[in-house]
């Protein structure tokens, strides 16, 4: 291709030497060297004439102030079947190329796939409000009118969740404030925006966690929030509807997880059997092997079994209030923390708490275990009969369910934490980490008190 030949012949309203050359290999390369240097109206009516297929890979080669000029020439459908099908890299290239405000507004340009993707490449977490923004907005200027706002906002505001609330920026497209829409209604039209301004605005930040947003969601009894970037441009909105429903998905998958079930990808009733297998006999197995260590543990105190057959009678009594009081204490300390009223940095005011709270709940449960024994022996309804040593058995009881009770509450609030301090997710983990220690632990409290307590007796 001969690049000034062309040139002449293209401002002077001929394409078809151009397009002759369009299966070139490399024809987009030199195009976009050619539509660089012509004016601009030559560069956008060269581009239109050019293939389909062509003006992709053209357009990836551009300059990115012509590309934006091209977006914003071409109609919506075309201007979307380009950026949609750029490759990931030159996409973001475009993207990277914008103001806070621009990329809002192409963002509307993308698919629902590439609109992620876009996210995920431009650094944005998978759970940050990102993924949730709206791009979809208008906003209005301090210095209007609240009549020229109305009339702006019938002209490019969709109804939806979003017109709920209206927003002004400055000229940089710097977020200033939000107004409720019924106070452009309640006002006189003549009124500027700046006259029923009140200064203060809640918003989020495009790198905050979902998590983030619920909470703020809840403390401000909004139905739309906006979203800015660390320069505090407005990017887009973020509405209630969107929230519920990732409050619910987040809800369901911490309830799966935490009842030891990896979280489902679709409804109960619409995951097939295999698939709904295949989510529970991981963790099945994995407590399985896990509940190995306390027939590992029983083993260990065989003898002092065989020497004293009725402390087994007792072994499910214990195993489960241990195993109860952890899940108690596990399900309050994760509840909590989703809803940021602890982190891992109050784990000694949750131990603290915790000891205390384990402490008076064993003397309330090995009260009623020594309760019970005492019952069951003077009203001869124990079989086997506890013997002449069931006082010692009942205070076996008592000491053991009290020191059980304790090291379950506090390793259901230490593990979550833990977790947490670590990384990891707390619902996904704790439940068999927590059935697992407190078993396991809880049997070796039992025979070491037992084997205290009786000794020179029944061991």
């Amino acid at each position: 291709m001969m690049l000034p030949d062309l040139r002449e012949q293209i401002l002077d309203g001929d394409l078809s030497a151009l397009l002759a050359h369009s299966k070139d290999e490399d024809y987009p390369a030199e195009v976009s060297k050619l539509l660089d240097t012509l004016p601009t109206e030559s560069s956008l009516r060269t581009f239109i004439a050019l293939p389909e297929n062509i003006q992709v890979k053209v357009f990836s080669y551009l300059a990115n102030k012509l590309q934006r000029k091209i977006v914003d020439h071409l109609p919506r459908i075309k201007a979307s079947l380009i950026l949609n099908n750029l490759e990931s890299n030159d996409r973001l290239a475009f993207f990277d190329s914008l103001t806070g405000l621009e990329v809002s507004e192409y963002l509307n340009f993308l698919d629902e796939k590439n609109k992620r993707a876009t996210y995920d490449l431009m650094g944005y977490p998978e759970q940050s409000v990102a993924r949730l923004i709206n791009t979809d907005f208008t906003a209005v200027r301090k210095e209007w009118t609240i009549a020229e706002a109305a009339a702006h906002l019938r002209m490019h505001q969709k109804d939806s969740e979003a017109s709920d609330m209206i927003f002004v920026v400055d000229n940089n497209g710097m977020l200033i404030d939000d107004i409720p829409i019924r106070k452009l209604v309640l006002n006189e039209p003549g009124k500027t925006i700046e006259d029923i301004m009140d200064g203060f605005y809640v918003k989020l930040n495009i790198q905050d966690s979902i998590d983030d947003a619920i909470v703020r969601f809840k403390e401000y009894d909004r139905v739309a929030l906006p979203v800015t970037n660390s320069s505090n441009v407005l990017l887009g909105v973020v509405t209630i509807d969107d929230m519920m429903d990732e409050a619910e998905e987040k809800d369901t998958k911490e309830m799966q997880q935490f009842g030891g079930l990896d979280a489902l990808d679709m409804p109960y009733v619409q995951t097939p059997f295999f698939t709904l297998i295949g989510k529970r006999a991981g963790w099945l197995i994995i407590l399985f092997l896990s509940e190995m260590l306390t027939a590992t543990a029983m083993g260990h105190f065989a003898d002092e079994l065989n020497k004293a057959l009725v402390l087994a009678i007792f072994i499910p009594l214990i195993m489960s209030s241990g195993g109860n009081s952890g899940s108690q204490a596990a399900t309050l300390i994760i509840r909590a923390m989703a809803l940021k009223e602890l982190s891992p940095r109050d784990w000694w005011y949750v131990m603290r708490r915790e000891i205390f709270s384990g402490l008076t709940l064993g003397c309330i449960l090995g009260t009623m275990g020594l309760l019970r024994i005492s019952v069951w022996h003077y009203m001869h309804w124990d079989h086997p009969p506890y013997g002449e040593h069931w006082l010692l058995i009942a205070i076996t009881i008592f000491f053991s369910l009290i020191g059980i009770v304790m090291w379950g509450t506090l390793s259901g609030s230490m593990i979550p934490m833990l977790l947490k301090r670590l990384k990891l997710d707390p619902a996904a983990s704790s439940a068999p980490f927590v059935a697992t220690l407190v078993d396991v632990t809880g049997l070796i409290i039992y025979f070491s008190v037992a084997a205290f307590i009786l000794k020179g007796t029944l061991l």
